[in-house]
């Protein structure tokens, strides 16, 4: 079984000790080696260092393996230290190199912290999955967030709302649906995915009524695009994460950031992933940051990267 790569992450955040419990709690049913300095990991930590990934299904029964990567500094939990920016560059490098080269068979992200890469490396990308689409020589890629309960894909993201109505264009739309779906067929197994889409406005416009983009080109947008998926929209987003709603449909994409979001952590908070698609290689992560507040301090959750690593998991053997 050809192991999931996890990169550390931003060492002085929570990264390093959920790494330890995911392995406590996953062990030889979903090995992964951890990337990163053994020396971050929490004190008394059973580590195995490898020298490549091949030995990590074995070594996971007893130890955490890891793929050491010295870095320039000890880490303080709660206090990063931007002499420690290249390491983390370096370790989501690697992961996505052992990807490439087929060593292992996804990658796993820990979360980073933006500033601290600004200040110590000259990070040059908006976050992580810029860089991995850098990476991997993709101009675009899609941000899904996944659980057993709900797949959700937000077509803009990180941007104020009142930027999203001239953001959102037939063309992001259109590339957004067809990424959603080559990734649901490729990545997760499913031969014609049925994929919702979400109108912008209240009541997806109500014929014009609450807003005019509906009528004007999204509806016949979704017309217009084909492909082996079943494509059904623009819905109102108010009746569209219900328990039958949710059972029409294999992911939801929505039109920004909140309308997405809100219902995946409403309904399983803890355990939501974190998956890139469009890249060529399987890359999930917790659905959360580096919480500097809670690190070092043995009550940081688990959960949302057990689960992003059994996603992996499911996916590389789905493919």
């Amino acid at each position: 079984m050809r192991p999931i790569a996890l990169s550390c992450g931003e060492p002085a955040g929570i990264g390093p000790e959920i790494a330890v419990a995911a392995w406590r709690a996953l062990r030889a049913d979903c090995p992964f080696v951890w990337i990163g300095d053994p020396g971050h990991l929490p004190t008394g930590t059973p580590v195995a260092l490898l020298d490549t990934p091949g030995e990590a299904a074995q070594a996971a029964a007893e130890a955490l393996p890891v793929l050491p990567l010295p870095f320039a500094a000890p880490t303080t939990p709660g206090q990063p230290d931007p002499r420690n920016a290249a390491g983390v560059i370096a370790a989501i490098e690697r992961g996505v190199a052992l990807v490439q080269s087929g060593d292992c068979s996804a990658l796993c992200t820990a979360p980073i912290h933006k500033k601290a890469l600004i200040d110590g490396a000259g990070f040059a990308y908006p976050g992580h999955t810029e860089f991995l689409a850098a990476l991997a020589g993709r101009d675009r890629v899609v941000m899904m967030l996944a659980s057993d309960q709900l797949r959700v894909v937000p077509a803009t993201i990180h941007i104020a709302l009142s930027d999203v109505p001239r953001t959102l264009t037939s063309a992001l739309l259109r590339d957004t649906i067809e990424i959603t779906a080559t990734g649901l067929r490729t990545q997760f197994g499913i031969a014609r995915p049925r994929i919702a889409v979400a109108g912008l406005n209240p009541h997806a416009g109500e014929g014009g009524a609450m807003g005019h983009e509906e009528r004007d080109w999204i509806a016949p947008l979704l017309q217009e695009i084909q492909g082996d998926f079943t494509l059904t929209g623009p819905h109102p987003a108010d009746t569209m994460f219900h328990a039958a709603a949710r059972a029409r449909y294999d992911a939801a994409v929505c039109m920004y950031h909140d309308q997405a979001l809100i219902p995946i952590k409403t309904l399983d908070f803890d355990r939501g992933v974190n998956v890139t698609l469009g890249l060529p290689f399987i890359r999930t992560s917790p659905d959360h940051g580096t919480a500097f507040d809670i690190a070092g301090q043995g009550i940081a959750k688990p959960s949302s990267l057990i689960e992003a690593l059994k996603m992996a998991r499911d996916m590389a053997n789905s493919v």
